[in-house]
Formats: structure tokens, sequence, C-alpha cells
């Protein structure tokens, strides 16, 4: 069997910018003494998700470029592999993003977010292109909330490219009048969490779903096995990590692989 031990930060929704450094500083640390290999954050979770409601300051790439020196040096002092939901400037467009941070600190690179939710296109602009990523042993992919609930084939492209799991930074809180869960993919909740299942099965591939902790949100985070079955899952509105040992050998992509594109 070949392990690898993987951490998702399900934490509170940072009250400011500041405050979403020094939780994620914090989050790897605690990732370090559970001897975790890699560490993923919720969507945007640097400087917090601009979602109604949130108190998000405007963009700033000074700002940005300090957080992300904090975080890899976080990252190199634990040694583990980090997938940061954050945000950057791109010839004046602001993009959702995951940064992704190696053992030592260097910057491996970003996956924008390519597939943006409607309500999302006054404050973002989608990104371009997908490219996966090496942590020791371990070959992983990002898709990012939307794209990753609704659009397979970011996760597909992944795992045809050689990906054991695709990580899914999302931010989901309560949905007014909607369904409270207490069991992951509860049959009266929405489709997200179903999807995750899909995610996985539909590509023979691990798939680990990761959201900031909240009271009443419809999805928590989750790792979930190539053959679809749930591996394990936060408890809803509890922060703290969530750590899986995966099996990689078990993600073959075989059926990834076996589609036909049309």
């Amino acid at each position: 069997m070949s392990t690898f031990r993987i951490a998702l930060a399900n934490i509170r929704f940072p009250a400011t910018p500041e405050e979403s450094v020094t939780s994620a500083e914090h989050a790897i640390g605690q990732a370090a003494i559970e001897r975790a290999g890699i560490i993923c954050f919720p969507e945007c979770f640097i400087p917090g998700y601009r979602a109604v409601g949130k108190a998000v300051p405007p963009a700033d790439p000074v700002f940005l470029e300090r957080a992300w020196s904090v975080v890899a040096s976080a990252a190199a002092k634990a040694n583990l592999a980090v997938v940061l939901g954050t945000e950057r400037v791109v010839d004046g467009a602001l993009l959702i993003t995951a940064l992704v941070i190696n053992q030592d600190g260097t910057i491996a690179g970003f996956q924008d977010k390519v597939q943006l939710d409607p309500s999302e296109e006054g404050t973002y602009r989608p990104g371009s292109g997908r490219r996966i990523f090496q942590t020791g042993p371990l070959t992983f992919g990002v898709a990012i909330c939307h794209e990753g609930w609704r659009y397979p084939e970011t996760v597909r492209w992944a795992v045809r490219h050689g990906a054991h799991i695709v990580f899914h930074p999302h931010f989901h809180e309560a949905d007014p009048g909607g369904y409270v869960p207490s069991t992951f993919a509860d049959p009266a909740n929405s489709f997200h969490e179903k999807a995750a299942l899909c995610r996985a099965a539909e590509n023979t591939c691990f798939f680990a779903t990761v959201n900031c902790a909240s009271a009443g949100s419809a999805t928590t985070s989750a790792v979930v096995r190539p053959d679809g079955t749930l591996l394990s899952y936060q408890p809803y509105g509890k922060p703290g990590l969530l750590i899986a040992d995966i099996d990689f050998t078990e993600a073959t992509g075989l059926l990834a692989a076996r589609c036909q594109t049309v």
C-alpha cells in the first residue's frame, strides 16, 4: 500500500485579510504536527471570498504578494505542500485562483478558476488553461468550486494527465431556507455533495473537497475514494483539519482514460 496523508483546512471564514494569513499559518503548523504531506484551503481563503455580506477590502496585489510569502515560509518550515485558495490580479483583472506551494516553500504555480458561477462575473474574470502538480509521489490537480461541481471535464482533464487526486477548494455558506444536513450527501440536501461522489467515481480518482466551517452550510469538507464511496468528512460547522490517508495506487484513472471525447 502506498499511502499519502492529506489535510483539508475546514476552518472559519477570516474576519480580515490579516486574519486569513495568520489562520493559514496556524493550520499549516497543525498539519505538520499531524504529519500531513499537503494541505488544501477553501476557495479564496486569502484574503476571503468576496461573497454578498462579506466585508473584504478591495484587491491589493501588494498584500497578496506579502501573504503568499508568509504562507510559503510556513510551508517550508512545516515541510509540506500547500494548495492555497486565493485571488490574483492579472492585467488589471481579478482572478480566483489556487496557489500551489512546494514543500520547500518554492512556488509551483497557479491554477486559475476557468469556469465562473454567473454570480461571480461582476467581480472576477475567468482564467484559462489547466495544469497538474506534483509533491513527492502524489500527482494532483485543482478544480475550484463551481467548475468542479458543474463541469466534470475540469476533473477529468487532471486525471487524464496523471492526477491521483483532485483538490476542490470551494466556498458555500447556508442557503436561506435551505436544508441543513448532518450527514454527507444527505438525499434531502442539494446536489453539490453528490457531485463530489460522481467526480471521483466517473474518473477513478480521489476527490477532496474543502469548505470553510460555518453554521448551516449545505456542504462540508470531505474525501471521496476512486470508487465513489466516502472515505471521511468533517462534521458540519465544526472548525478543524480533516486528515485522511489515501492509497494513491487505488487512483488508476481507468474510467477517465476510457472516456471518448465527442
